[in-house]
């Protein structure tokens, strides 16, 4: 087995970047009691002006009076992680999250699928930076190898066991991830690397630091194996972002929701899915407000489903100031890509039907857009049905004599004093059981300006035509 650790260093600090339009500006992390605040993780342009992590917030204010602070949550970054472990289960069906700020992950296997190696590694690299994470990957025959390979140097790939051991023997003890603190008491007692320290009896190892630290190097260089805790992906989407301000124009909720629906997108494809229908949540203080978007058919195109919510969005009046958004996706069938052709010759600028259809319901509301189905009854304000979805099968329309493109809702007077006959009559009597009988003879007319109509008398006369349709 091979197996790629994608280590980061700042996952806490990045999962609040990707969030923010402009990261740029000074920002800081800041954890621990009212009294002693303290800063966790600071970005760039917060580490030049000379700010760190550890330092106290009292301290940071003296070297920088204005910087932006944002409340470092644990359980967050937890969340962060395994969406990370999501994501990478895209790439392997071995993915393990159990040690903090890193993804292990099993790559042999995908080499067939994916390419050698290093392809394999530009495609990590270049998806981490799209969903916006900092990173350093490393790669060998152990998970806990790679786990600190990666620490050492980024891009380091030792796919042999020789060369991985070879590399480990050099290791400080204080960088080799020992158990519990157990590289700093044994740097202070004068073992310097990983090759002194196996050199050890192995007894006295374990009557002075416990079994762990065996268990851990016999890990570590592939003697035993290693009991990992491999990620399953969760049946159901939740995500939120909190804003750290008060929002009421649209538009400001626009890139946060840009990001969320990015998630969403990246971990369908990881269950080779779509969704069909999700809620969009717009929490305030002490309320919330929720956005439904519902499909047709199931998709997954982060463009398409970001015009569509945008779409409902801007409908929907904020009347209290948006603190947080929450997308929840609970309905995740099976994605059908639409078929298509070998030599498709449709026009760049145009869009498949299906996104059209979705964008014209997001604009014009569900009840604007539907298909239409043949019924069964000859009256022509009634020969048709209205169907939602794209389930239903729709029949053959019964056999008729041509009908006009263009119905009427009403019929009304038609204003020609002599129209010349095309064709009819076409006798229709119905209706007599449900109380709208209809007697009416249906004729092809001619009118004087050439238009061709479709238009009725009472039964018998030719005379006091109502024009019901016109012809193409």
């Amino acid at each position: 087995m091979l197996w790629a650790c994608i280590l980061l260093p700042q996952l806490a600090l990045d999962a609040v970047l990707r969030r923010l339009p402009d990261p740029d500006p000074p920002l800081a992390l800041v954890a621990g009691p009212a009294q002693l605040r303290s800063l966790h993780a600071v970005n760039t342009r917060a580490a030049e002006a000379g700010l760190r992590a550890g330092m106290r917030l009292t301290a940071a204010h003296a070297l920088l009076p204005d910087f932006a602070m944002v409340e470092y949550e644990p359980q967050a970054e937890a969340r962060w992680q395994r969406f990370l472990a999501a994501w990478a289960y895209r790439h392997s069906s071995l993915v393990s999250a159990q040690w903090p700020g890193c993804i292990v992950l099993e790559v042999r296997a995908s080499f067939r699928l994916l390419g050698p190696w290093p392809r394999i590694e530009a495609r990590l690299r270049e998806e981490l930076a799209a969903l916006g994470f900092s990173h350093r990957i490393a790669l060998a025959p152990t998970a806990r190898a790679a786990h600190v390979l990666a620490g050492l140097s980024d891009g380091l790939a030792l796919p042999h066991p020789g060369a991985m051991t070879d590399y480990l023997d050099r290791v400080p003890v204080r960088r080799a991830r020992l158990p519990e603190g157990d590289g700093e008491r044994l740097q202070r007692m004068g073992v310097r690397d990983l090759r002194a320290l196996r050199a050890l009896p192995r007894d006295s190892l374990r009557r002075r630091f416990g079994l762990p630290l065996l268990e851990h190097l016999d890990r570590l260089y592939g003697q035993a194996d290693d009991p990992l805790s491999y990620y399953a992906p969760p049946d159901h989407f939740d995500a939120r972002v909190e804003l750290g301000y008060e929002v009421e124009s649209h538009m400001a909720l626009l890139f946060p929701l840009r990001r969320l629906l990015g998630d969403l997108c990246t971990y369908l494809s990881i269950r080779d899915g779509g969704v069909q229908r999700f809620v969009l949540r717009l929490e305030h203080e002490g309320a919330h407000t929720d956005v439904e978007v519902g499909l047709l058919a199931s998709e997954r195109e982060p463009a398409m489903l970001f015009e569509l919510t945008r779409n409902r969005l801007e409908r929907v009046r904020i009347a209290q100031p948006v603190v947080a958004l929450r997308l929840l996706a609970r309905e995740l069938p099976p994605f059908v890509p639409a078929s298509r052709d070998l030599f498709d010759l449709r026009a760049q600028q145009t869009q498949p039907w299906p996104q059209l259809r979705e964008r014209m319901r997001a604009r014009l509301g569900d009840e604007a857009v539907y298909r239409v189905a043949p019924a069964g009854d000859p009256r022509p304000e009634r020969a048709w049905r209205r169907v939602d979805g794209d389930e239903t099968r729709i029949g053959a329309a019964p056999a008729r004599p041509p009908r006009p493109l263009w119905l009427l809702p009403q019929p009304v007077p038609l204003r020609d004093p002599q129209p010349r006959i095309l064709s009819g009559p076409e006798r229709l009597e119905s209706g007599w059981w449900d109380g709208a009988d209809a007697r009416r003879d249906y004729y092809v007319l001619e009118t004087g300006q050439g238009q061709r109509a479709w238009a009725y008398a009472a039964p018998g006369e030719r005379e006091g035509w109502m024009l019901h349709g016109w012809f193409a």
